[in-house]
Order: C-alpha cells, then structure tokens, then sequence
C-alpha cells in the first residue's frame, strides 16, 4: 500500500550510484529532510555513505527489479540514477517507472545521445535527462563570451545572468559604497548580490565599500550586464580563439559550441584514434595529435598569444598544473575543470581562473527539480545555483498563485536577513527591484540568500 504524502516533510528517493554526483546529492538532499536509499553494486561505498549520511543502504545492481523492490520503489517518489554508465541508468528509471509510481532522472552522458535526449525522456516518461559533460560546456561557453567573468550564471530563460568577477586595483569602484554607485550612474541597471571578502562572503547592503580584491557577484540582463563591465573598464568581448587540452565528451561539446559562434578551436588529444573521430565531428577545429602536457608542444602551438585555455583532461591534477602553467606564460582566460571535491580548501588559494565542478552542476539540476516537487501550489523552484562554494544560493521560482509575498511593495514584507530579491522577470522583461516594486503572480523572481534549502517563495519572509 502506497504511503501518504500529505503529513511527509521530505521525499523518497532512491539514488542509485554512488559516485561522486551520488555522494553530493546525498549530502544536499538529505541536509533538505528527504528520506534517501541507496543502491551500488560497491558494498564499500553503501558502507560509507551509510555511516556518513542517516541514509539507507542496498548493495546490487540498480536496473535489477528485486533490489529496487527491497529499496521501496514502490512507495518512492523518485528515482535518480547516476552511475557511471547511460544505459544502466536508462533502464534503471524504465524499471522504476514500470514498478513504481515515481518520477525518474537519468544522467546520460554520450554525445551519441545528446541530440536524442527530448525522445528519449518523452518516449521513456521521464522528469529529466542530464548530461554533466554538456552543462559543464556550456557554463565554460558562458566565461568564453565574456572573458572578464570568474563565473556566470543564466537565469529567466538566458535573459539574465549574475556574473561574479575580481575587482581590480585602481578601479572605479574601489573605496566606493553600494549606494554611491547607484547614484553616479555607475550601476544604475545591476544589482550587487554577493561579495566575497578574505574568505567571508556577505549580501551588501547600501553602506557595504568595495575593496580592490573583492569578488563581487551582481545581476542584470545580459545587456545590461555587458554595458556596467564596460563602463567600470573591464574587457566584455568573447575571446576568438580557444586551446582546449583533452578530447573527451566535455572538449567535444565546448568546442561545437565555441565554434557555433566563430570562435576558432584548437584541440590537443593523445589519442591517435580519438584525434581522427573529433577531425570527423568537427570539421572545423584543428586537432593536433599529442601530449597536451609537453610545455614545448603548447609553446609551438602558440599558448603563450591564445585568448582562452581549457585543460579537459581526466586528471585532476593535469588541469591544475596545465592553468598554473598557462597563466605564468600568457594571458589566456582560462576555465579549469575539477571533478574530485575533496580539495576545494586548496583549490580555492590557487590562480586557477575560473573553475567548474561538474558534479555541482548536475546536483544543481537534480536539486531544483526536487525543491520543485516539494514546492507549494503557490510558486515552484526553476533553477538553483550554488554560489560562493556553497555559501549561497540563488534560487529562480516561479509565481503561480496570490500569496502573503505578491501583491505588496518589497518594502512592506518582513524579510529574512541574508536574503535579496535580486531580479523580477515579467512580460519578457528584467525588473532591478527596489522598495516600491510588487511581485505578481505570473513572476520569475530571483532570490540570493545565504540560506539554504528554500522550497517556496513565502520561505523568504522571516
């Protein structure tokens, strides 16, 4: 017999793998008050994540209907399944789907699926497909466009973007106090959300200066965004060529999207047949056949003029050396890509750039669909983003009914501490809210708090 949801403050979820996605999900989600079971064949990692987390555990194949019996799929209201191979996950969520009455998400990561991902989740029924591989390019693209940015974030449908990026000595901003900026006309258009200070992060105020060596975060439409970076004299334009060290999935996917939009790539790949295959699937890059860590090949290849460097290899620790490197011989923008979480602390004291943690960005995806289902009738969850390694969120939601939130000025709610209403979207258009703004139902409203876990919109009243 199926359980009730009505008096379940939390969810069921059945996570299966329990890889590095699986460990960051079950972290979050059961930091949220979901009830998670587990399921690997790797009795070593169930042990682990079952000590670590108050999870339950279950060692065996997850496409398997006798495992997922014994998981309580049949009283589950999700299934995630994030191993590391895409038809194991697939059939992982038919199964569930066939067995249960639960929604379903698979990460599907082989570009030979990628262009079959609407299909496959309609034919199949299921919430969602992710691809790590594909979102990780993408945000890469993002920093690509606009050079100046340690990181950039899309939100309402691509018609804004909170940009985080380092405040240079000798700037227009330093010594200068948020409301100072609004009224010289320096920021008339963003809206500062985020400042990270010696390690601390704080959500500023009026009377919160800026300090050279700041990393400050604001939002704006992409316009908008482009127009206030110009004007405090940072750089805006896209870079027009790019070195990308590795030719996996990730190097595929960033380099169609780069060359979309007359970026010129270069690829460096080891592998001699890997090397033939991306000649085929992307005509116009050059691929060279090499060893991307030889500092004598990538000054023959010209690293030390290109605009953009992106180490993809599969090693952590290859990526870190090959932008330390890049940065002490050009001024290439560079992205780095992490995939372990174990050393952020570290990482963090590094010049790596920007960096990606791709398996933030799949939990990202996972975790706004869940607050999704969690959320009331009156608004829903579009997008969460961590920012500030995990200090804050930003969290998109959309306004579908009246509620103790709409219809009142943003001056007269009692809102929490620690929290902005950073953005309204409405009629197609990006509102800078200020005191005497409303929001109504039919909203997108983006909310930057160093609170975590907001499922509904009234959760940012105190």
């Amino acid at each position: 017999m199926k359980k009730k949801n009505v008096l379940r403050k939390g969810l069921n979820i059945v996570i299966v793998g329990c890889g590095k996605v699986g460990e960051t999900l079950t972290e979050q989600l059961t930091r949220e008050g979901h009830d998670i079971t587990l399921i690997d064949k790797d009795a070593t990692k169930i042990h682990d994540l079952t000590n670590l987390y108050d999870v339950m555990g279950i060692v065996g194949t997850g496409a398997s209907y006798s495992v997922q019996m014994e998981a309580g799929i049949e009283d589950a209201d999700l299934l995630i399944a994030v191993t590391d191979s895409d038809e194991l996950n697939l059939l992982c969520c038919t199964v569930a789907k066939r067995v249960g009455d639960c929604a379903a998400i698979a990460r599907v990561r082989n570009p030979d699926y990628s262009e079959e991902i609407p299909y496959l989740r309609e034919k199949l029924g299921l919430a969602m497909i992710i691809n790590p591989e594909q979102a990780a390019a993408n945000e890469s693209a993002r920093l690509l466009y606009l050079p100046t940015a340690l990181e950039v974030h899309a939100f309402a449908h691509g018609q804004a973007e909170m940009v985080k990026f380092l405040l240079p000595e000798e700037n227009p901003l330093v010594g200068m106090t948020v409301a100072e900026t609004g009224k010289t006309g320096l920021s008339s258009e963003v809206l500062f959300c985020g400042i990270e200070r010696d390690g601390n992060m704080v959500i500023p105020d009026g009377s919160f200066q800026f300090e050279a060596g700041d990393k400050i975060a604001f939002v704006a439409s992409q316009k908008d965004a482009k127009t206030f970076l110009r004007r405090i004299g940072l750089q805006t334009n896209q870079v027009k060529d790019a070195m990308i060290i590795g030719g996996g999935k990730a190097a595929y996917y960033l380099a169609k999207r780069l060359l979309s939009v007359g970026i010129q790539v270069k690829i460096i790949e080891r592998n001699r047949q890997r090397c033939e295959e991306l000649t085929v699937l992307l005509p116009g890059a050059i691929v060279i056949n090499g060893d991307g860590t030889d500092t004598d090949l990538l000054k023959e290849e010209g690293l030390e003029h290109i605009q953009s460097f992106v180490p993809l290899t599969g090693i952590d620790e290859e990526n870190v050396l090959l932008t330390l490197h890049a940065r002490k011989v050009s001024n290439a923008k560079v992205v780095t890509k992490i995939n372990r979480l174990n050393f952020k602390t570290v990482i963090q004291e590094l010049d790596l750039g920007s960096v990606l943690y791709p398996k933030y960005i799949t939990a990202e995806a996972i975790i706004a669909y869940v607050r999704a289902r969690m959320a009331s009738l009156n608004s829903n969850v579009e997008t969460v983003s961590h920012l500030f390694e995990s200090r804050a969120e930003a969290v998109e939601f959309l306004v579908k009914e009246e509620s103790p939130v709409t219809g009142k000025p943003l001056m007269d709610l009692h809102l929490k501490s620690d929290l902005l209403v950073s953005y309204i979207f409405r009629d197609g258009k990006i509102i800078m809210p200020s005191g005497t703004d409303c929001i109504l139902v039919g909203d997108t409203v983006l909310i930057v708090t160093a609170h975590t876990g907001l499922r509904d919109l009234e959760d940012i009243l105190a």
